[in-house]
């Protein structure tokens, strides 16, 4: 995919027939144009080492053997770096994929997992806000180095978001719960009146200590300091719609 989106190649790697005409439906019903392949692995592999693939999702009938090279084939890519899902009722012990879909039980089911794979493939902006240089500079090298395309930029204090979120679409804020002026869960409050549709993750050492404070972040992801990589990528997965391994 370049920076002009054209379409998404997208191949369904060694699903059983009847899933094969549920994918196929669905992504004939996508938000935006889809190329869309049937491959086993070999022939995936082969896709992948000519470049130019942008989604691979692995069906769970694969092998261990094949869904691993697979895999491995696709990390050898960067420009651009496919993404790779499986496709499992349950989850999978498999290292080194981004996340786990559903399998389709319809063609409109089908297409929800489409969708679900063309947003984390879609650039998304995001706002790391607080007023600790060194947070946001762990933070942004964290989300930097993911494999989801994501446009970051930063706020020192709560008026700086609320003005960048004024002027720019973002779609997820990381928001520290320690600031000057207005703090964390305030400066929360005014991004849900004026962008009530962001996604907002607070990053907290201890949060909801009250009733009251516990009723203002219902439906609000924490982040406990001090966190970690992996807790960043299973934030990305909770905000694309991705299920964990198990």
């Amino acid at each position: 995919m370049g920076g002009d989106l054209v379409s998404l190649r997208t191949l369904l790697v060694g699903a059983p027939e009847p899933r094969q005409v549920l994918w196929r439906e669905g992504a004939a019903m996508a938000s935006v144009p889809i190329e869309f392949e049937i491959v086993d692995a070999v022939a995936c592999r082969v896709a992948l080492a000519k470049g130019g693939v942008d989604i691979c999702v692995l069906d769970d009938a694969l092998s261990k053997d094949d869904k691993a090279s697979v895999i491995r084939a696709a990390r050898k890519q960067k420009d651009p770096a496919p993404l790779v899902f499986l496709s499992a009722s349950r989850g999978s012990a498999l290292d080194n994929i981004d996340g786990v879909l559903r399998p389709p039980g319809d063609a409109a089911d089908a297409c929800k997992r489409i969708e679900i794979c063309i947003r984390a493939k879609m650039p998304t902006h995001v706002l790391i806000a607080g007023d600790s240089d060194a947070l946001r500079g762990i933070l942004r090298r964290i989300l930097e180095a993911s494999r989801f395309e994501l446009d970051v930029q930063e706020a020192g204090d709560s008026g700086a978001a609320l003005a960048k979120l004024r002027r720019s679409s973002v779609g997820m804020v990381f928001l520290d719960a320690n600031m000057p002026g207005l703090n964390g869960v305030d400066t929360l409050m005014a991004i849900k009146r004026q962008n009530p549709d962001v996604k907002i993750v607070l990053m907290a050492n201890e949060v909801g200590k009250t009733a009251a404070e516990r009723h203002r972040l219902a439906r609000v992801l924490v982040l406990k300091k001090p966190f970690y990589q992996a807790d960043i990528d299973t934030v990305l997965k909770h905000y694309y719609g991705l299920h964990e391994k198990s």
